[in-house]
């Protein structure tokens, strides 16, 4: 599509990395599905879908970019296949560009909001923690003040990690012993960061609640307590999600979108699966912006999600 590079060389080279389990699958298994073939047809496209569908891209997003495909065959005419690689980009980025969520190229606050409070949802597993701790560092490193607030407090294990956390990252943390009111420690949180005057509030909470209804009363108090101190508190709700689990990201989604407001949405993992496939499928069924993507373990490889760039890497040519 020819759309200019925004990402400096490092960022790209670690999203390219990042990316690789997933780009390699993509092309060798379009490669054969495209053997002996000069032209896209109905079985090629079969097979595309295929591939998109077990690359977790989702049925209802792998059946839009078919369609898509098929317009354009139908309008062309005749298409030929070693053109696939270049189409599939074009369709898949014009379908994400749909979404009407703002690329952003570095990490950021809205101006006039402080302290900024970010309350950080999703499962146990799932790289709540890390996701955290980079986010703080990240922020830190921008010259932020930042505040973590440890309110998962039915795990001994959640505050422990996240002490260590908070350490690696150079920030402070608030929190107290487990089985404490989540509320309260938000509570606390927050007239710690109005006291310090800081500038960035993360707050933890807890991974899984034993029903529904139980995590949706929490996440809701939790929120009122913010909101005695901090009127539009959480700026952001971000749900944390595993790339590499697939469908099983979706169904996570899905739960927690039902049971609190979420605005946000971190995919982490994308390193260590061949189904980066989730992210396209998530940004585009739930309409709701994916705002990290973490491509490995180093502080620096929580990266801003910016569609552009993400769809020119997962298209660019594989490392050998």
């Amino acid at each position: 599509m020819g759309w200019l590079s925004i990402f400096s060389k490092d960022k790209k080279e670690n999203l390219n990395k990042g990316l690789e389990k997933t780009k390699t699958s993509v092309f060798s298994r379009i490669s054969r599905a495209i053997v002996g073939k000069s032209q896209v047809d109905d079985e090629v496209l079969d097979n595309l879908e295929e591939i998109l569908v077990s690359s977790d891209v989702g049925v209802e997003t792998s059946l839009r970019i078919i369609e898509r495909i098929q317009q354009r065959v139908a309008r062309d005419k005749y298409m030929n296949t070693s053109e696939l690689h270049e189409i599939l980009k074009e369709e898949i980025a014009a379908l994400l560009a749909e979404n009407n969520t703002t690329d952003l190229i570095e990490l950021s606050v809205p101006e006039g909001i402080k302290p900024y409070v970010i309350m950080v949802v999703g499962v146990n597993g799932v790289g709540k923690t890390t996701t955290i701790g980079k986010l703080a560092y990240q922020f830190r490193t921008k010259g932020k003040s930042v505040l973590i607030g440890a309110a998962d407090t039915f795990r001994a294990a959640a505050i422990d990690q996240l002490k260590i956390w908070s350490e690696r990252a150079g920030v402070p943390i608030v929190y107290q012993s487990m089985g404490s009111d989540p509320a309260s420690v938000a509570f606390d949180t927050l007239k710690s960061a109005i006291s310090r005057e800081a500038d960035v509030v993360i707050i933890d909470t807890a991974g899984r609640l034993h029903n529904k209804v139980n995590l949706m009363n929490e996440l809701s108090k939790v929120r009122k307590v913010m909101q005695k101190l901090i009127p539009g508190a959480p700026h952001e709700a971000l749900l944390v999600l595993d790339a590499s689990t697939g469908q099983n990201a979706f169904e996570q989604a899905r739960q927690f979108i039902s049971a609190t407001e979420v605005n946000a949405i971190a995919l982490t993992k994308l390193d260590g699966t061949a189904k980066g496939g989730v992210v396209i499928g998530i940004s585009d069924q739930f309409k709701i912006p994916v705002k990290y993507i973490g491509i490995g373990e180093g502080m620096e490889d929580l990266q801003i999600f910016n569609k552009m760039e993400f769809v020119d890497s997962l298209f660019s040519q594989s490392t050998p």
